[in-house]
């Protein structure tokens, strides 16, 4: 299986290198290392959890503090964003800026309901009048900027928008804080709605040496269905899973061509480690997917959108480009990030083996993460994440389902096998 290994994050554990020597020795982290230089250093040595071989006693960190490490001012940039939805929000490719307004006071109430009592509900108060401002002010601006064909559309959620934020103010007004949270939910829907009709058609054209692939122009929604082994609090759980093919049409587009496929249908959890859960390795010699037209292995480039790009950097890492203080468009922040294992030593290697990391970024900002820039990311888990973590070795993939954009998949390889 193409994995990482995962010793490094729940305990703090380093493992050091002894060229000359087969073991490992295992140094627990002092106190000194909870400084935010020690924590950097730890990140590049914890490189060895990236490797795509399988895990097989101790893992090889022969490599673990080549890479280079990003420059140190990026660790203590501003804090990530964690939420499925705004990353996936903010992922969109547009540059409306009046839209971004509204939406930004909004993505902040999250922040202000950690605020205890009165304070909290006042600054939810400010987050409100700020955006309804943006987008009194604003509307016109907005509208001009929605797809010709999606218009009609747009507007209408940008309606709905304005009713919903009266409907905030006067939550906020009757104190009810347990209100605000579902209201916000509600309202950045139709801000999303609002940016996704914003996108007028596929925005780039992808290399030509990578066009016959099955691609995923836009986004789809799956539903994985896992039956939960030996949990007397969970017998089955469905993971809602939006994929981003604006961002990684080749990624996506393989992933919902084997969704298609039923590749995954009855396969097992592989890994589940408390770092993260990972399948996709089918029984027998071969580490993906083979292709039955060609009997071979059907592998994938590297593909990583970086902020400010207009097109993918494909086959190699951010790294190997230099690109150290990129951000990655879907970095891997949230709790259920989803992306393409592989072959360490090998960029475009990845086939079917995915995995979703549980890990929480708070010492791993975007952009400082040892794995941006290094995986292809292609979507998030948006609904029931949290129950990823009571994932075990051994449960089982019913189904995985496209329930929404199958329309944006080209060059399905599925449907010539069918």
């Amino acid at each position: 299986m193409q994995n990482f290994s995962a010793r490094f994050v729940r305990v703090f554990v380093l493992k050091l290198v002894n060229s000359s020597e087969l073991h490992h020795p295992v140094i627990k982290l002092e106190d000194r290392f909870f400084a935010l230089k020690g924590c950097a250093i730890s990140f590049a040595l914890a490189v060895g959890l990236i490797t795509g071989v399988p895990t097989l006693g101790c893992p090889s960190f022969a490599n673990a503090i080549t890479p280079a490490l990003p420059d140190l001012s990026v660790l203590i940039s501003g804090p990530p964003i964690k939420d499925p939805g705004a990353l996936l929000r903010y992922a969109l490719p547009i540059d409306n800026k009046t839209v971004r307004e509204v939406q930004k006071p909004l993505e902040e109430i999250t922040d202000s309901l950690k605020i205890a009592g009165v304070k909290g509900l006042d600054s939810v108060e400010r987050n409100v009048r700020q955006a309804s401002r943006t987008l009194k002010e604003g509307k016109s601006s907005i509208i001009s900027g929605l797809a010709e064909s999606k218009k009609d559309h747009g507007i209408e959620l940008l309606d709905k928008l304005e009713v919903g934020m009266q409907e905030l103010e006067k939550i906020v007004e009757s104190k009810n804080q347990e209100a605000v949270a579902p209201k916000q939910k509600e309202l950045l829907e139709y801000v999303g709605g609002v940016e996704e009709d914003m996108v007028d058609g596929f925005p780039y054209e992808v290399p030509e040496e990578y066009r016959s692939m099955p691609l995923l122009k836009g986004r789809a929604t799956v539903d994985m269905k896992v039956k939960v082994k030996d949990n007397p609090n969970l017998d089955e759980c469905v993971f809602r899973i939006v994929l981003d093919g604006y961002n990684a049409p080749v990624t996506a587009g393989n992933f919902v061509d084997l969704v298609e496929r039923h590749f995954y249908d009855g396969m097992e959890i592989q890994r589940a480690d408390g770092f993260v859960v990972q399948t996709g390795d089918p029984e027998g010699p071969a580490d993906g997917f083979i292709d039955p037209s060609t009997e071979k292995t059907r592998t994938i480039p590297l593909e990583i959108m970086v902020e400010g790009e207009k097109v993918p950097f494909y086959g190699a890492t951010l790294e190997e480009l230099g690109l150290y203080k990129a951000q990655t468009k879907l970095p891997f922040n949230a709790f259920g990030t989803m992306a393409m294992a592989r072959d360490e030593f090998e960029d475009n290697s990845a086939s079917s083996q995915v995995f979703w990391l549980l890990k929480e970024s708070e010492l791993t900002p975007s952009n400082a993460n040892i794995l941006d820039g290094r995986y292809a990311v292609f979507g998030y888990v948006t609904q029931n994440e949290d129950y990823l973590a009571d994932l075990k070795v051994g449960d089982v993939i019913e189904s995985i389902q496209v329930v929404s954009g199958l329309d944006n998949l080209v060059n399905p390889s599925y449907k010539i096998a069918g």
